[in-house]
């Protein structure tokens, strides 16, 4: 029998120590995904982190680099590896450590079975490279650095996430005093408008309720096994509904807010984040699939 050395020990060590940074922050009472971002950039006064060519990022990238701008001050949100930056006609400082990003690849276990045939299977893991913030390089062309002076104003209402969310056409009922989608009646429930700090915080909470709305049989079917109030299965859906609300906060240049009742899931994610390396993974590739449902409700651009 012939077989191909699995890369076992790197996949687990990037879920390990990914995982294990996002822990150290909840555990300071800091939610990486919450507001890790600085709003100077011409690019947006939030943003999902991009690539050089603008192109955003995705899944567990975004935590990861968002966490890795806020510990270290960046502004741009432009992120790019050490060639791509000479190929822009720029450099790397010297002395600037680089953050880690991660893509799915796949490798060929061949196996002969006991009928002496050989079989070839795709086996998934996980890739690392590093990639610099724009802010780490000099010399690349203007855009990648301007800033501008963030809006101090709030606005009444945000059109852009009141437009957002109408095309969606979600049955969204306003009335009592608590935010919470109901599977079985497939309806998201809301408070008034007017009950809010600010627009940006029903617009956040709104988006965190979409993204639970996205889990319905009819359209991504997403079950973790929730059972009761409270279990992992429940704790994973809340974690998915937070980044969810984060990714699209940033999407539509919105600063999500923390609802007060939020706090009280970071013990519940600490616990399934511990147990589980992976759990952070699947949580921010579902909340990427649900974010990008939604935009798939919006029109689309006359060609």
């Amino acid at each position: 029998m012939t077989t191909k050395t699995t890369p076992k020990t790197a996949r687990e060590d990037i879920y390990t120590r990914i995982t294990n940074g996002i822990v150290e922050q909840l555990e300071r009472g800091v939610r990486p995904w919450f507001k890790p971002w600085n709003a100077e950039h011409t690019a947006g006064r939030i943003t999902r982190p991009l690539r050089y060519n603008g192109e955003k990022y995705s899944g567990i990238n975004i935590l990861t680099l968002w966490m890795s701008a806020e510990l270290q001050g960046f502004v741009s949100p432009f992120w790019m590896t050490f060639k791509q930056a000479l190929e822009l006609g720029g450099h790397v400082k010297k002395g600037e450590h680089g953050s880690p990003v991660v893509y799915a690849s796949t490798f060929k276990k061949k196996e002969e079975g006991d009928d002496g045939q050989e079989t070839e299977e795709d086996i998934p893991f996980l890739k690392e490279y590093t990639v610099f913030c724009a802010d780490q390089c000099e010399g690349l062309p203007e855009h990648f650095y301007a800033t501008v002076t963030p809006p101090t104003e709030t606005l009444p209402r945000i059109e852009q996430a009141d437009a957002f969310f109408a095309n969606t056409k979600a049955d969204i009922r306003v009335g009592g005093n608590r935010a919470f989608y109901a599977m079985d009646s497939d309806y998201v429930r809301m408070p008034p408008f007017e009950t809010f700090r600010e627009a940006e915080s029903h617009a956040s909470t709104l988006a965190h309720e979409l993204t639970h709305w996205t889990r319905h049989p009819s359209r991504l079917d997403r079950d973790f096994g929730r059972k009761r109030w409270g279990d992992e299965g429940y704790a994973i859906e809340e974690l998915v509904a937070e980044l969810g609300s984060a990714f699209l906060c940033a999407d539509l240049q919105i600063t999500p807010e923390v609802r007060e009742d939020h706090a009280s899931y970071i013990e519940s994610w600490l616990k399934v984040l511990k147990d589980d390396k992976r759990a952070v993974f699947t949580a921010a590739s579902h909340a990427s699939k649900a974010v990008d449902f939604l935009h798939g409700l919006q029109p689309q651009p006359a060609s």
